[in-house]
């Protein structure tokens, strides 16, 4: 049974003035995603910050989410590292904190063999004992998680279900799409890509831009799957301005000015992230603006 269809939110990490994690705002920001379809919540991944969030923090993080999201949708906790011990530790940390499912990126910097990314998913899935999400994002680890090496741990690893696809490379999509078959459900990872890895056998999208327009992204995934595949890819074309100004620096400074600018009060970043190119910033009040969200 797969984890969730439709739209998944990879959330961001709400901050106050002091660059303290907002708890609290973060149990609006879940219950604002429910209330607009959104499917699932990721918490703790890339837009989430989560390279900079103490061990007790992710922690916390996960165990706000899910007190807020209450079983309605399924809450999926990021739990990848560099350090595999590390990631044993962020794992079982996430099944003690209610979690429904993990979500494992390559242990970035490493430049792991794919004989290496097999052990490493082996040991963390074994770990963390819940459903797993193999996150593919070559651009951001400089590792990338081949076809076959998705196929083997699908056969090999009854817990790992799923693969988020952020490798930009629709052909690799269609390769994994065709050795994984109904073993691996394969999510798409970027927002610009979600008709034609749903074209594929996709059965959802893990978003940014879902943060700043949950429903229309639950929506264009539904319209497909549901049948109306012109429906779906004229909202897919139609959010592509948005979807490269949300992009036009590094996720998630352009995500989280963004809802900063729609009023959703969010904070800032840990640095190495940093306020956004005034440029830029023009740039994302437009194509906000454009797409009828200021």
């Amino acid at each position: 049974m797969s984890i969730f269809k439709g739209s998944g939110v990879a959330i961001v990490t709400p901050m106050d003035q002091d660059g303290n994690v907002n708890y609290a705002k973060l149990s609006e920001l879940v219950e604002e995603q429910i209330t607009g379809g959104t499917d699932a919540i990721i918490i703790c991944g890339t837009t989430g910050e989560s390279a900079t969030l103490t061990e007790e923090e992710h922690t916390e993080c996960i165990q706000t989410t899910v007190s807020a999201a209450k079983k309605r949708v399924p809450v999926i906790a990021g739990c990848g590292c560099n350090n595999t011990a590390h990631a044993v530790r962020l794992a079982q940390n996430a099944r003690k904190a209610g979690a429904d499912a993990l979500l494992t990126v390559t242990p970035y910097y490493n430049k792991a063999t794919q004989k290496g990314l097999k052990e490493y998913f082996k040991i963390v899935a074994g770990a963390g004992e819940l459903p797993m999400i193999l996150y593919n994002v070559p651009s951001r680890t400089g590792c990338n998680i081949l076809p076959q090496t998705a196929a083997e741990l699908a056969r090999e690893v009854e817990n790992i279900v799923a693969i988020k696809d952020a490798a930009g490379n629709i052909s690799q999509t269609m390769k994994t799409a065709q050795l994984c078959g109904s073993d691996l459900d394969i999510y798409s990872g970027n927002d610009d890509q979600i008709i034609p890895i749903l074209s594929a056998g996709g059965i959802g999208v893990i978003s940014v831009l879902a943060n700043v327009a949950p429903k229309q992204t639950h929506d264009m995934v539904m319209e497909y799957l549901n049948g109306d595949r012109k429906k779906a890819l004229a909202m897919q074309l139609e959010a592509i301005p948005l979807i490269e100004a949300l992009f036009c620096e590094v996720n998630p400074i352009p995500v989280k000015t963004a809802l900063n600018l729609m009023g959703k009060a969010v904070g800032g970043f840990r640095s190495p992230m940093c306020e956004m190119d005034d440029k830029n910033v023009d740039v994302l009040k437009k194509a906000l603006k454009e797409y009828g969200l200021l």
